[in-house]
Protein backbone atom coordinates (compact mmCIF):
# COMPACT_ATOMS: atom_id res chain seq x y z
CA UNK A 1 0.00 0.00 0.00
CA UNK A 2 1.19 3.49 -0.88
CA UNK A 3 0.08 6.52 1.11
CA UNK A 4 -0.56 9.44 -1.22
CA UNK A 5 -0.55 13.16 -0.51
CA UNK A 6 -3.53 14.39 1.46
CA UNK A 7 -5.74 11.98 3.40
CA UNK A 8 -6.28 9.28 0.81
CA UNK A 9 -4.65 5.84 0.81
CA UNK A 10 -3.92 4.36 -2.61
CA UNK A 11 -4.50 0.63 -2.50
CA UNK A 12 -4.67 -1.01 -5.89
CA UNK A 13 -2.09 -2.42 -8.27
CA UNK A 14 -3.04 -1.78 -11.93
CA UNK A 15 -4.14 -5.38 -12.51
CA UNK A 16 -6.37 -5.30 -9.44
CA UNK A 17 -7.70 -1.89 -10.42
CA UNK A 18 -8.63 -3.20 -13.88
CA UNK A 19 -10.38 -6.19 -12.33
CA UNK A 20 -12.38 -3.92 -10.02
CA UNK A 21 -13.33 -1.70 -12.97
CA UNK A 22 -14.60 -4.73 -14.86
CA UNK A 23 -16.65 -5.75 -11.83
CA UNK A 24 -18.27 -2.30 -11.64
CA UNK A 25 -19.43 -2.59 -15.26
CA UNK A 26 -20.77 -6.09 -14.70
CA UNK A 27 -22.55 -5.14 -11.45
CA UNK A 28 -24.21 -2.11 -13.09
CA UNK A 29 -25.38 -4.14 -16.10
CA UNK A 30 -29.15 -4.65 -16.24
CA UNK A 31 -28.83 -6.88 -19.30
CA UNK A 32 -30.31 -4.29 -21.65
CA UNK A 33 -28.05 -1.45 -20.57
CA UNK A 34 -25.39 -0.50 -18.05
CA UNK A 35 -26.75 2.10 -15.63
CA UNK A 36 -24.59 5.15 -15.05
CA UNK A 37 -24.29 4.28 -11.34
CA UNK A 38 -26.14 1.89 -9.04
CA UNK A 39 -27.86 4.52 -6.86
CA UNK A 40 -27.74 8.10 -8.12
CA UNK A 41 -28.16 7.44 -11.86
CA UNK A 42 -30.21 4.25 -12.46
CA UNK A 43 -30.80 4.90 -16.19
CA UNK A 44 -28.76 5.24 -19.42
CA UNK A 45 -27.18 8.59 -20.18
CA UNK A 46 -26.15 9.32 -23.75
CA UNK A 47 -22.52 10.31 -23.41
CA UNK A 48 -22.03 7.97 -20.44
CA UNK A 49 -23.13 5.10 -22.68
CA UNK A 50 -20.50 6.01 -25.25
CA UNK A 51 -17.69 5.85 -22.70
CA UNK A 52 -19.17 2.75 -21.06
CA UNK A 53 -19.26 0.91 -24.39
CA UNK A 54 -15.52 1.45 -24.82
CA UNK A 55 -14.85 -0.17 -21.45
CA UNK A 56 -17.22 -3.02 -22.23
CA UNK A 57 -15.27 -3.76 -25.42
CA UNK A 58 -12.40 -5.07 -23.28
CA UNK A 59 -14.76 -7.52 -21.60
CA UNK A 60 -17.08 -8.56 -24.45
CA UNK A 61 -17.28 -6.82 -27.82
CA UNK A 62 -20.80 -8.09 -28.40
CA UNK A 63 -21.92 -6.56 -25.11
CA UNK A 64 -20.26 -3.25 -26.05
CA UNK A 65 -22.14 -3.24 -29.35
CA UNK A 66 -25.41 -4.08 -27.59
CA UNK A 67 -24.96 -1.05 -25.33
CA UNK A 68 -24.87 1.36 -28.23
CA UNK A 69 -27.62 -0.56 -30.02
CA UNK A 70 -29.82 0.16 -26.99
CA UNK A 71 -28.97 3.85 -27.14
CA UNK A 72 -29.49 4.13 -30.89
CA UNK A 73 -32.85 2.34 -30.61
CA UNK A 74 -33.94 5.37 -28.56
CA UNK A 75 -32.90 7.87 -31.26
CA UNK A 76 -35.72 10.23 -32.13
CA UNK A 77 -37.14 10.09 -35.62
CA UNK A 78 -35.75 13.53 -36.43
CA UNK A 79 -32.21 12.32 -35.61
CA UNK A 80 -31.67 13.52 -32.05
CA UNK A 81 -30.07 11.09 -29.59
CA UNK A 82 -31.74 11.87 -26.22
CA UNK A 83 -29.67 12.42 -23.13
CA UNK A 84 -31.51 9.85 -20.97
CA UNK A 85 -33.03 6.49 -21.86
CA UNK A 86 -35.17 5.54 -18.88
CA UNK A 87 -35.34 2.15 -17.21
CA UNK A 88 -38.25 1.09 -15.00
CA UNK A 89 -36.52 2.50 -11.92
CA UNK A 90 -38.53 5.29 -10.30
CA UNK A 91 -35.89 6.54 -7.82
CA UNK A 92 -34.69 9.37 -10.04
CA UNK A 93 -35.96 12.88 -10.64
CA UNK A 94 -36.82 14.30 -13.12
CA UNK A 95 -38.21 11.08 -14.55
CA UNK A 96 -40.10 10.48 -17.80
CA UNK A 97 -43.40 11.90 -16.56
CA UNK A 98 -41.77 15.21 -15.70
CA UNK A 99 -40.12 15.36 -19.12
CA UNK A 100 -43.43 14.64 -20.81
CA UNK A 101 -41.87 13.49 -24.07
CA UNK A 102 -44.51 10.80 -24.60
CA UNK A 103 -46.57 13.46 -26.37
CA UNK A 104 -43.75 14.56 -28.70
CA UNK A 105 -44.55 13.42 -32.26
CA UNK A 106 -40.92 12.67 -33.15
CA UNK A 107 -40.20 10.53 -30.08
CA UNK A 108 -39.25 6.85 -30.58
CA UNK A 109 -41.85 4.16 -29.99
CA UNK A 110 -41.57 1.69 -27.15
CA UNK A 111 -39.02 3.59 -25.05
CA UNK A 112 -39.20 6.56 -22.72
CA UNK A 113 -36.57 9.28 -22.94
CA UNK A 114 -35.76 12.82 -21.94
CA UNK A 115 -36.15 15.59 -24.51
CA UNK A 116 -32.65 17.07 -24.77
CA UNK A 117 -29.28 15.77 -25.92
CA UNK A 118 -25.63 15.57 -24.73
CA UNK A 119 -22.16 15.95 -26.30
CA UNK A 120 -21.89 13.89 -29.51
CA UNK A 121 -19.05 11.55 -28.50
CA UNK A 122 -20.68 8.44 -30.01
CA UNK A 123 -18.64 8.20 -33.21
CA UNK A 124 -15.49 8.28 -31.09
CA UNK A 125 -16.83 5.33 -29.11
CA UNK A 126 -17.60 3.33 -32.24
CA UNK A 127 -14.12 4.04 -33.59
CA UNK A 128 -12.58 2.89 -30.30
CA UNK A 129 -14.65 -0.31 -30.18
CA UNK A 130 -13.49 -1.21 -33.69
CA UNK A 131 -9.85 -0.56 -32.73
CA UNK A 132 -10.12 -2.71 -29.60
CA UNK A 133 -11.91 -5.52 -31.44
CA UNK A 134 -9.31 -5.64 -34.20
CA UNK A 135 -6.66 -6.29 -31.57
CA UNK A 136 -8.52 -9.13 -29.86
CA UNK A 137 -9.76 -11.56 -32.53
CA UNK A 138 -11.01 -11.84 -36.07
CA UNK A 139 -14.46 -12.70 -34.80
CA UNK A 140 -14.56 -9.60 -32.59
CA UNK A 141 -13.35 -7.47 -35.47
CA UNK A 142 -16.15 -8.72 -37.69
CA UNK A 143 -18.75 -8.02 -34.98
CA UNK A 144 -17.46 -4.48 -34.42
CA UNK A 145 -17.14 -3.66 -38.10
CA UNK A 146 -20.65 -4.95 -38.81
CA UNK A 147 -21.95 -2.76 -36.01
CA UNK A 148 -20.08 0.28 -37.36
CA UNK A 149 -21.69 -0.39 -40.74
CA UNK A 150 -25.24 -0.46 -39.39
CA UNK A 151 -24.72 2.40 -36.90
CA UNK A 152 -23.12 4.77 -39.37
CA UNK A 153 -26.34 6.12 -40.89
CA UNK A 154 -27.85 6.72 -37.44
CA UNK A 155 -24.80 8.69 -36.39
CA UNK A 156 -24.80 10.67 -39.64
CA UNK A 157 -28.46 11.61 -39.02
CA UNK A 158 -27.55 12.64 -35.46
CA UNK A 159 -24.79 14.93 -36.73
CA UNK A 160 -27.09 16.32 -39.43
CA UNK A 161 -29.71 17.10 -36.76
CA UNK A 162 -27.13 19.16 -34.88
CA UNK A 163 -26.24 21.13 -38.03
CA UNK A 164 -29.88 21.71 -38.99
CA UNK A 165 -31.23 22.65 -35.59
CA UNK A 166 -28.45 23.72 -33.25
CA UNK A 167 -26.21 26.22 -35.06
CA UNK A 168 -28.53 29.24 -34.88
CA UNK A 169 -26.24 32.27 -35.12
CA UNK A 170 -23.18 33.66 -36.84
CA UNK A 171 -20.76 32.41 -34.17
CA UNK A 172 -21.07 28.94 -35.74
CA UNK A 173 -21.04 27.33 -32.30
CA UNK A 174 -23.32 24.40 -31.52
CA UNK A 175 -26.02 25.77 -29.24
CA UNK A 176 -27.52 24.17 -26.15
CA UNK A 177 -30.94 24.96 -24.69
CA UNK A 178 -30.23 23.58 -21.22
CA UNK A 179 -27.01 23.36 -19.22
CA UNK A 180 -27.58 19.62 -18.94
CA UNK A 181 -26.98 19.31 -22.68
CA UNK A 182 -23.38 20.38 -22.14
CA UNK A 183 -22.69 17.45 -19.81
CA UNK A 184 -21.28 20.07 -17.39
CA UNK A 185 -24.57 20.74 -15.68
CA UNK A 186 -23.89 23.51 -13.15
CA UNK A 187 -20.55 24.80 -14.45
CA UNK A 188 -19.78 28.50 -13.89
CA UNK A 189 -19.95 28.66 -17.68
CA UNK A 190 -23.72 28.91 -17.30
CA UNK A 191 -24.04 31.27 -14.33
CA UNK A 192 -24.82 34.36 -16.40
CA UNK A 193 -27.24 32.69 -18.85
CA UNK A 194 -29.00 30.89 -15.99
CA UNK A 195 -29.39 34.18 -14.11
CA UNK A 196 -31.65 35.35 -16.94
CA UNK A 197 -33.89 32.27 -16.59
CA UNK A 198 -36.79 33.36 -14.38
CA UNK A 199 -39.01 30.44 -13.32
CA UNK A 200 -42.69 31.21 -13.67
CA UNK A 201 -45.17 31.05 -10.78
CA UNK A 202 -46.70 27.98 -12.43
CA UNK A 203 -43.57 25.85 -12.08
CA UNK A 204 -45.02 22.52 -10.89
CA UNK A 205 -43.82 21.45 -7.42
CA UNK A 206 -41.17 18.77 -7.11
CA UNK A 207 -39.10 16.79 -4.65
CA UNK A 208 -35.41 16.27 -5.37
CA UNK A 209 -34.21 12.68 -5.04
CA UNK A 210 -30.55 13.27 -5.88
CA UNK A 211 -29.84 14.77 -2.45
CA UNK A 212 -30.85 11.50 -0.78
CA UNK A 213 -28.11 9.59 -2.59
CA UNK A 214 -25.03 11.62 -1.62
CA UNK A 215 -23.35 12.09 1.76
CA UNK A 216 -22.89 15.85 1.33
CA UNK A 217 -25.71 17.79 -0.42
CA UNK A 218 -23.20 20.61 -0.92
CA UNK A 219 -21.62 18.54 -3.68
CA UNK A 220 -24.81 18.87 -5.74
CA UNK A 221 -26.44 21.85 -7.49
CA UNK A 222 -28.51 24.19 -5.30
CA UNK A 223 -32.32 24.34 -5.10
CA UNK A 224 -32.33 27.68 -6.95
CA UNK A 225 -30.38 26.06 -9.77
CA UNK A 226 -32.86 23.19 -9.87
CA UNK A 227 -35.79 25.60 -10.17
CA UNK A 228 -34.17 27.00 -13.31
CA UNK A 229 -33.37 23.54 -14.67
CA UNK A 230 -37.00 22.49 -14.29
CA UNK A 231 -38.41 25.71 -15.70
CA UNK A 232 -36.42 25.08 -18.88
CA UNK A 233 -37.99 21.63 -19.06
CA UNK A 234 -41.41 23.29 -18.81
CA UNK A 235 -40.47 25.52 -21.75
CA UNK A 236 -39.37 22.49 -23.75
CA UNK A 237 -42.67 20.73 -23.05
CA UNK A 238 -44.66 23.79 -24.08
CA UNK A 239 -42.76 23.84 -27.38
CA UNK A 240 -43.73 20.17 -27.92
CA UNK A 241 -40.00 19.44 -28.22
CA UNK A 242 -40.04 20.72 -31.80
CA UNK A 243 -36.33 21.47 -32.30
CA UNK A 244 -36.69 24.82 -34.05
CA UNK A 245 -39.46 26.01 -31.73
CA UNK A 246 -37.30 25.03 -28.75
CA UNK A 247 -34.41 27.17 -30.03
CA UNK A 248 -36.79 30.08 -30.67
CA UNK A 249 -38.42 30.01 -27.23
CA UNK A 250 -35.92 28.70 -24.66
CA UNK A 251 -34.81 31.30 -22.12
CA UNK A 252 -31.41 29.61 -22.20
CA UNK A 253 -29.58 29.52 -25.55
CA UNK A 254 -25.79 29.34 -25.47
CA UNK A 255 -23.19 28.49 -28.09
CA UNK A 256 -21.20 25.75 -26.33
CA UNK A 257 -17.53 25.75 -27.33
CA UNK A 258 -16.80 22.35 -25.74
CA UNK A 259 -19.72 20.63 -27.49
CA UNK A 260 -18.63 22.31 -30.72
CA UNK A 261 -15.08 20.97 -30.37
CA UNK A 262 -16.40 17.48 -29.63
CA UNK A 263 -18.66 17.78 -32.66
CA UNK A 264 -15.65 18.63 -34.85
CA UNK A 265 -13.78 15.59 -33.53
CA UNK A 266 -16.79 13.34 -33.96
CA UNK A 267 -17.50 14.50 -37.52
CA UNK A 268 -13.94 13.78 -38.61
CA UNK A 269 -14.01 10.43 -36.80
CA UNK A 270 -17.30 9.43 -38.43
CA UNK A 271 -16.01 10.53 -41.83
CA UNK A 272 -12.94 8.33 -41.38
CA UNK A 273 -15.13 5.36 -40.50
CA UNK A 274 -17.28 6.10 -43.51
CA UNK A 275 -14.26 6.04 -45.79
CA UNK A 276 -13.28 2.61 -44.44
CA UNK A 277 -16.82 1.35 -44.91
CA UNK A 278 -17.26 2.75 -48.41
CA UNK A 279 -20.14 5.02 -47.45
CA UNK A 280 -21.71 7.70 -49.63
CA UNK A 281 -19.07 10.21 -50.64
CA UNK A 282 -21.40 13.21 -50.37
CA UNK A 283 -22.22 12.35 -46.76
CA UNK A 284 -18.51 12.03 -45.97
CA UNK A 285 -17.93 15.41 -47.59
CA UNK A 286 -20.72 16.82 -45.42
CA UNK A 287 -19.01 15.54 -42.29
CA UNK A 288 -15.63 16.96 -43.26
CA UNK A 289 -17.22 20.34 -44.00
CA UNK A 290 -19.13 20.34 -40.70
CA UNK A 291 -15.92 19.50 -38.85
CA UNK A 292 -14.03 22.32 -40.55
CA UNK A 293 -16.75 24.84 -39.73
CA UNK A 294 -16.94 23.70 -36.12
CA UNK A 295 -13.14 23.95 -35.73
CA UNK A 296 -13.24 27.47 -37.15
CA UNK A 297 -16.02 28.45 -34.74
CA UNK A 298 -14.03 27.14 -31.77
CA UNK A 299 -10.94 29.06 -32.91
CA UNK A 300 -12.90 32.26 -33.48
CA UNK A 301 -14.25 32.08 -29.92
CA UNK A 302 -10.74 32.30 -28.46
CA UNK A 303 -9.98 35.31 -26.28
CA UNK A 304 -7.55 37.55 -28.18
CA UNK A 305 -5.14 37.78 -25.24
CA UNK A 306 -5.30 34.43 -23.47
CA UNK A 307 -6.29 32.10 -26.31
CA UNK A 308 -8.91 30.54 -24.01
CA UNK A 309 -12.06 29.56 -25.89
CA UNK A 310 -15.35 31.14 -24.85
CA UNK A 311 -18.99 30.21 -24.91
CA UNK A 312 -21.46 32.59 -26.52
CA UNK A 313 -24.61 33.67 -24.68
CA UNK A 314 -26.84 33.98 -27.74
CA UNK A 315 -29.80 35.37 -25.80
CA UNK A 316 -27.61 37.95 -24.07
CA UNK A 317 -25.41 38.72 -27.08
CA UNK A 318 -22.14 38.34 -25.17
CA UNK A 319 -19.06 36.18 -24.80
CA UNK A 320 -18.67 34.21 -21.56
CA UNK A 321 -15.21 33.94 -20.03
CA UNK A 322 -15.50 31.69 -16.97
CA UNK A 323 -12.19 29.97 -16.19
CA UNK A 324 -13.24 26.38 -16.87
CA UNK A 325 -11.83 23.34 -18.63
CA UNK A 326 -13.95 24.23 -21.68
CA UNK A 327 -11.52 27.08 -22.37
CA UNK A 328 -9.08 24.47 -23.66
CA UNK A 329 -11.52 23.18 -26.29
CA UNK A 330 -9.23 24.25 -29.19
CA UNK A 331 -6.69 21.69 -27.96
CA UNK A 332 -9.29 19.00 -28.64
CA UNK A 333 -10.05 19.85 -32.24
CA UNK A 334 -7.32 22.22 -33.47
CA UNK A 335 -7.80 25.34 -35.53
CA UNK A 336 -5.70 27.89 -33.65
CA UNK A 337 -2.50 29.43 -35.04
CA UNK A 338 0.52 27.47 -33.85
CA UNK A 339 1.81 30.18 -31.50
CA UNK A 340 -1.59 30.67 -29.84
CA UNK A 341 -2.05 26.92 -29.49
CA UNK A 342 1.39 26.59 -27.89
CA UNK A 343 0.52 29.34 -25.42
CA UNK A 344 -2.76 27.64 -24.59
CA UNK A 345 -1.01 24.32 -23.94
CA UNK A 346 1.44 26.11 -21.65
CA UNK A 347 -1.51 27.50 -19.73
CA UNK A 348 -2.98 24.00 -19.37
CA UNK A 349 0.38 22.75 -18.05
CA UNK A 350 0.85 25.75 -15.80
CA UNK A 351 0.22 26.42 -12.09
CA UNK A 352 -3.35 27.65 -12.61
CA UNK A 353 -4.35 24.27 -14.06
CA UNK A 354 -2.68 20.84 -14.31
CA UNK A 355 0.55 22.17 -12.82
CA UNK A 356 -1.05 23.53 -9.66
CA UNK A 357 1.30 22.47 -6.86
CA UNK A 358 -1.43 21.19 -4.53
CA UNK A 359 -3.16 18.81 -6.95
CA UNK A 360 -3.01 15.13 -6.05
CA UNK A 361 -3.03 14.23 -9.76
CA UNK A 362 -1.67 16.53 -12.46
CA UNK A 363 -4.80 16.72 -14.59
CA UNK A 364 -7.00 19.79 -15.02
CA UNK A 365 -9.82 20.48 -12.58
CA UNK A 366 -13.15 21.52 -14.06
CA UNK A 367 -12.50 25.11 -12.86
CA UNK A 368 -9.13 26.74 -12.25
CA UNK A 369 -8.21 26.75 -8.54
CA UNK A 370 -7.20 30.38 -9.04
CA UNK A 371 -10.72 31.35 -10.11
CA UNK A 372 -13.19 32.90 -7.64
CA UNK A 373 -15.73 30.39 -9.01
CA UNK A 374 -13.66 27.41 -7.83
CA UNK A 375 -15.29 25.01 -5.37
CA UNK A 376 -13.24 21.87 -4.77
CA UNK A 377 -16.24 19.66 -3.96
CA UNK A 378 -19.15 20.94 -5.96
CA UNK A 379 -19.98 19.04 -9.13
CA UNK A 380 -18.63 20.88 -12.22
CA UNK A 381 -17.32 23.84 -10.22
CA UNK A 382 -13.86 22.49 -9.34
CA UNK A 383 -13.54 18.70 -9.06
CA UNK A 384 -11.55 16.61 -11.53
CA UNK A 385 -13.46 14.30 -13.85
CA UNK A 386 -11.75 11.13 -15.16
CA UNK A 387 -13.85 11.11 -18.34
CA UNK A 388 -12.72 14.63 -19.25
CA UNK A 389 -9.12 13.62 -18.63
CA UNK A 390 -9.67 10.61 -20.92
CA UNK A 391 -11.19 12.74 -23.68
CA UNK A 392 -8.36 15.25 -23.69
CA UNK A 393 -5.79 12.44 -23.58
CA UNK A 394 -7.45 10.67 -26.51
CA UNK A 395 -7.54 13.90 -28.51
CA UNK A 396 -3.87 14.52 -27.76
CA UNK A 397 -3.07 11.10 -29.22
CA UNK A 398 -5.03 11.96 -32.37
CA UNK A 399 -3.12 15.22 -32.64
CA UNK A 400 0.22 13.42 -32.27
CA UNK A 401 1.09 14.80 -28.87
CA UNK A 402 2.22 11.53 -27.25
CA UNK A 403 3.87 13.08 -24.19
CA UNK A 404 0.75 14.86 -23.06
CA UNK A 405 -1.42 11.84 -23.89
CA UNK A 406 0.84 9.59 -21.82
CA UNK A 407 0.93 12.01 -18.89
CA UNK A 408 -2.84 12.35 -18.80
CA UNK A 409 -3.20 8.57 -18.87
CA UNK A 410 -0.74 8.03 -16.01
CA UNK A 411 -2.12 10.85 -13.89
CA UNK A 412 -5.69 9.77 -14.56
CA UNK A 413 -4.89 6.29 -13.26
CA UNK A 414 -3.25 7.87 -10.20
CA UNK A 415 -6.40 9.89 -9.53
CA UNK A 416 -8.68 6.83 -9.49
CA UNK A 417 -6.27 4.32 -7.96
CA UNK A 418 -8.19 4.00 -4.69
CA UNK A 419 -10.66 1.82 -6.61
CA UNK A 420 -13.80 3.75 -5.60
CA UNK A 421 -14.52 4.83 -9.21
CA UNK A 422 -15.96 8.15 -8.15
CA UNK A 423 -18.09 10.24 -10.44
CA UNK A 424 -15.63 13.08 -9.82
CA UNK A 425 -12.78 13.81 -7.40
CA UNK A 426 -11.72 16.49 -4.93
CA UNK A 427 -8.56 17.76 -6.64
CA UNK A 428 -6.34 18.27 -3.59
CA UNK A 429 -7.11 15.14 -1.57
CA UNK A 430 -8.35 12.83 -4.34
CA UNK A 431 -11.49 12.04 -2.35
CA UNK A 432 -14.16 10.47 -4.60
CA UNK A 433 -17.29 12.62 -4.78
CA UNK A 434 -20.84 12.24 -6.07
CA UNK A 435 -21.65 8.59 -6.62
CA UNK A 436 -19.08 5.81 -6.45
CA UNK A 437 -18.89 2.72 -8.68
CA UNK A 438 -19.60 5.10 -11.55
CA UNK A 439 -19.72 3.14 -14.81
CA UNK A 440 -18.04 5.65 -17.11
CA UNK A 441 -15.17 6.12 -14.66
CA UNK A 442 -14.65 2.35 -14.59
CA UNK A 443 -14.79 2.28 -18.39
CA UNK A 444 -12.08 4.87 -18.96
CA UNK A 445 -9.89 3.19 -16.34
CA UNK A 446 -10.12 -0.04 -18.36
CA UNK A 447 -9.07 1.82 -21.49
CA UNK A 448 -6.14 3.48 -19.70
CA UNK A 449 -4.92 0.18 -18.27
CA UNK A 450 -5.73 -2.19 -21.11
CA UNK A 451 -5.57 0.19 -24.06
CA UNK A 452 -4.43 -0.99 -27.45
Amino acid sequence: MITAAGDRAVHFHPASLAARAALVLRDNDTGRLVTASPKLYPHMWSWDAAFISMGLAYLDVRRAVAELDTLLAAQWRDGMIPHIVFTQDTDYFPGPDRWGTDAAPQRPHGVRTSGICQPPVHAIAVRRIVEIARKTSQDDAEVAEAFAERAWSSLYRWHRWIVRHRIPDASGLVAIVHGWESGMDNSPRWDEPYAAVLPGPDLPPYVRLDLLQVDDPGERPSDDEYDRYLWLIEQLRRADYHPDRVVDTSAFLVGDVFVTAVFALACDTLAGLGEELGRNGEEIDDLRAWAARARAAVALSAHPETGMARDRDIRGGRWLSAETIAGFSPLLCGGLPADVESRLMSTLDGPAWSGHPDLLAAVPPSVSPSSPDFDAKRYWRGPQWPVITWLFGWAFEQRNWPRHASEFRAQGVHLVSDGAFGEYYEPFTGKPLGSTNQSWTAAVVLDWLCGV
